[in-house]
C-alpha cells in the first residue's frame, strides 16, 4: 500500500511525521508549491502540481497510489473536490481531514462574507487593513483603493504589490497573541480580514483583534466535496490511515 497525503497544513505535517516515525505505511507528501521552501516532513516529499485532473489520475496510476489523505488548506477547494472526484472514479479510498471553522465568542466583532470583494461595504475609506488572506487572492480587493492595506506571506515577494496603496509584511508562523498584538499595534491596524480556515496555531491573530478591539471581517468557507469519508482531527486522520 502506498499513501499519497495531500499536505500544506500544520495538521499534515503532523500526519506526515507520525507516519515517518511508524514507518508502518509507505506516504508520500504532496505540496503544492506555494511555500518556496517547505519544510522536511519526514516523508518522501512532491512539490508542484499534478497538471489538472488527468494528470492527477496519471500519477495515481503511476505510483501505485492506494489511498488519498486530502489535508489541504480548508480554502484549497479545487483540490479537494478534484482529488475526491478523480478518487471516487478509481475506486480509491479517500478522506479529508476538515478542521472546524472558526465561531465568534464573546468580544468577538466579526462580519462574515462569501467573497473578498464584499470587504469594502464594510470598511471606511482611509482604513488601514491587515489581509491574513495570501496573495494569491489579492486582485480581489482591488475596490479598497481608499485604504492602506498590508499583506502578510512567508516567502519574500517576487514583484511588487499589486496595488499602489499596499504593502507586504514578510513573517513565518506560528505567532504568538503577543506578535501579533505587537504588529497590528505598530501598523495601527484598523481592520483584519481573514479566511475562516480554522485551527488552534492561527487562531492567535483573531485573539489578537479582539483584545484591541479591531473589526474582523470573515471570509466564509467555500463548498467542500461531498459524500465523502472526512475527520476533524490528526488522530482521527492517522486511524483511519490505521484501517486502510
Amino acid at each position: 500500500m502506498t499513501l499519497l497525503l495531500l499536505a500544506g497544513t500544520g495538521e499534515a505535517a503532523l500526519i506526515a511525521r507520525d507516519l515517518a516515525a511508524r514507518g508502518q505505511v509507505a506516504a508520500v507528501a504532496s505540496l503544492a508549491g506555494v511555500t518556496r521552501a517547505p519544510r522536511p516532513v519526514g516523508l518522501p516529499m512532491r512539490i508542484g502540481g499534478f497538471g489538472g485532473e488527468a494528470g492527477f489520475r496519471t500519477y495515481l496510476q503511476e505510483a501505485g497510489i492506494s489511498a488519498v489523505l486530502d489535508a489541504t488548506h480548508p480554502f484549497a477547494d479545487r483540490i479537494s473536490h478534484r482529488s475526491a472526484r478523480v478518487c471516487r472514479d478509481l475506486g480509491l479510498p479517500y478522506c479529508q481531514l476538515l478542521r472546524p471553522p472558526w465561531t465568534p465568542g464573546p468580544g468577538d466583532c466579526w462580519i462574515m462574507i462569501a467573497r473578498e470583494e464584499e470587504a469594502a461595504r464594510h470598511i471606511a475609506p482611509g482604513s488601514t487593513v491587515f489581509l491574513a488572506t495570501g496573495r494569491q487572492t489579492l486582485d480581489r480587493f482591488a475596490n479598497l483603493s481608499q485604504c492602506r492595506l498590508i499583506c502578510r506571506q512567508i516567502d519574500p515577494p517576487d514583484g511588487p504589490f499589486p496595488f499602489p496603496n499596499g504593502d507586504f509584511l514578510v513573517g513565518g508562523p506560528p505567532f504568538s497573541v503577543a506578535d501579533e498584538i505587537e504588529t497590528f499595534t505598530r501598523l495601527a491596524v484598523d481592520w483584519l480580514v481573514v479566511k475562516n480556515a480554522g485551527g488552534e496555531v492561527p487562531r492567535t491573530k483573531l485573539v489578537a483583534a479582539r483584545d484591541l478591539g479591531i473589526g474582523v471581517i470573515m471570509l466564509a468557507r467555500p463548498a467542500q466535496p461531498d459524500g465523502v469519508e472526512r475527520v476533524q482531527t490528526v488522530n482521527e486522520a492517522l486511524e483511519w490511515v490505521s484501517k486502510l
